[in-house]
Protein backbone atom coordinates (compact mmCIF):
# COMPACT_ATOMS: atom_id res chain seq x y z
CA UNK A 1 0.00 0.00 0.00
CA UNK A 2 1.20 3.44 -0.94
CA UNK A 3 2.52 5.72 1.72
CA UNK A 4 0.60 8.78 3.08
CA UNK A 5 1.90 12.03 1.57
CA UNK A 6 2.66 14.61 4.33
CA UNK A 7 -0.94 16.21 3.17
CA UNK A 8 -2.81 13.17 3.63
CA UNK A 9 -1.32 12.48 6.87
CA UNK A 10 -1.80 16.10 8.52
CA UNK A 11 -5.90 15.96 7.27
CA UNK A 12 -5.55 12.60 9.34
CA UNK A 13 -4.33 14.49 12.42
CA UNK A 14 -6.96 17.41 12.03
CA UNK A 15 -9.57 15.24 11.36
CA UNK A 16 -8.67 13.26 14.69
CA UNK A 17 -8.25 16.70 16.74
CA UNK A 18 -11.42 17.62 15.83
CA UNK A 19 -12.98 14.33 16.59
CA UNK A 20 -11.49 14.29 19.58
CA UNK A 21 -12.33 17.80 21.41
CA UNK A 22 -16.10 16.86 19.93
CA UNK A 23 -16.16 13.57 22.18
CA UNK A 24 -14.63 15.94 24.85
CA UNK A 25 -17.50 18.35 23.96
CA UNK A 26 -20.17 16.09 24.64
CA UNK A 27 -18.33 14.65 28.09
CA UNK A 28 -18.76 17.75 29.52
CA UNK A 29 -22.05 18.64 28.02
CA UNK A 30 -23.49 15.89 29.98
CA UNK A 31 -21.67 16.35 33.27
CA UNK A 32 -22.94 20.12 33.18
CA UNK A 33 -26.62 18.57 32.43
CA UNK A 34 -26.29 15.81 34.57
CA UNK A 35 -25.34 18.42 37.43
CA UNK A 36 -27.63 21.43 36.73
CA UNK A 37 -30.47 19.26 37.11
CA UNK A 38 -30.85 20.58 40.61
CA UNK A 39 -29.64 23.71 39.92
CA UNK A 40 -31.75 27.42 40.52
CA UNK A 41 -30.88 30.78 40.45
CA UNK A 42 -27.37 31.50 40.42
CA UNK A 43 -25.78 28.67 40.24
CA UNK A 44 -27.97 27.64 37.20
CA UNK A 45 -26.73 30.64 35.45
CA UNK A 46 -23.17 29.84 36.32
CA UNK A 47 -23.22 26.66 34.71
CA UNK A 48 -25.17 28.20 31.61
CA UNK A 49 -22.45 30.10 31.25
CA UNK A 50 -20.04 27.21 31.17
CA UNK A 51 -22.13 25.45 28.52
CA UNK A 52 -21.95 29.03 26.56
CA UNK A 53 -18.58 28.54 26.89
CA UNK A 54 -18.08 25.17 25.80
CA UNK A 55 -19.87 25.59 22.76
CA UNK A 56 -18.45 28.77 21.25
CA UNK A 57 -14.82 26.78 22.07
CA UNK A 58 -16.26 23.89 19.72
CA UNK A 59 -17.28 26.81 16.96
CA UNK A 60 -13.82 28.15 17.24
CA UNK A 61 -12.60 24.46 16.82
CA UNK A 62 -14.27 23.96 14.06
CA UNK A 63 -13.17 27.45 12.67
CA UNK A 64 -10.16 26.58 13.04
CA UNK A 65 -10.34 23.16 11.62
CA UNK A 66 -11.88 24.91 7.99
CA UNK A 67 -9.40 27.71 7.76
CA UNK A 68 -6.28 24.92 7.92
CA UNK A 69 -8.18 22.44 5.52
CA UNK A 70 -9.23 25.52 3.12
CA UNK A 71 -5.69 25.37 1.06
CA UNK A 72 -6.11 21.48 0.68
CA UNK A 73 -9.80 22.14 -0.58
CA UNK A 74 -8.58 24.91 -3.34
CA UNK A 75 -5.65 23.56 -4.42
CA UNK A 76 -7.69 19.68 -4.82
CA UNK A 77 -10.66 21.70 -7.08
CA UNK A 78 -8.25 24.35 -8.99
CA UNK A 79 -6.75 21.13 -10.09
CA UNK A 80 -9.30 19.62 -11.04
CA UNK A 81 -11.05 22.37 -12.76
CA UNK A 82 -7.89 22.73 -14.87
CA UNK A 83 -7.06 18.65 -15.65
CA UNK A 84 -10.41 17.31 -16.27
CA UNK A 85 -9.12 14.87 -18.33
CA UNK A 86 -6.54 13.93 -15.90
CA UNK A 87 -8.83 13.44 -13.31
CA UNK A 88 -10.90 10.86 -15.06
CA UNK A 89 -8.17 8.99 -16.63
CA UNK A 90 -6.99 8.43 -12.49
CA UNK A 91 -9.84 8.19 -11.46
CA UNK A 92 -10.55 5.19 -14.12
CA UNK A 93 -7.22 3.80 -13.27
CA UNK A 94 -7.67 3.54 -9.49
CA UNK A 95 -11.14 1.80 -10.12
CA UNK A 96 -9.32 -0.59 -12.68
CA UNK A 97 -6.49 -1.46 -9.84
CA UNK A 98 -8.68 -1.38 -6.93
CA UNK A 99 -11.76 -4.01 -9.07
CA UNK A 100 -8.60 -5.77 -10.21
CA UNK A 101 -7.27 -6.31 -6.26
CA UNK A 102 -10.78 -7.02 -5.15
CA UNK A 103 -11.71 -9.49 -8.08
CA UNK A 104 -8.38 -11.76 -7.05
CA UNK A 105 -10.26 -12.15 -3.76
Amino acid sequence: MARKTTVQAAEDQIKDQVFSELQALIQESEKLLNSSASLVGEEAETLRGQIAQKLQQALDSVSSVRERTKPAVDATETYIGGHPWQTVAISAGFGLVVGLLLGRR
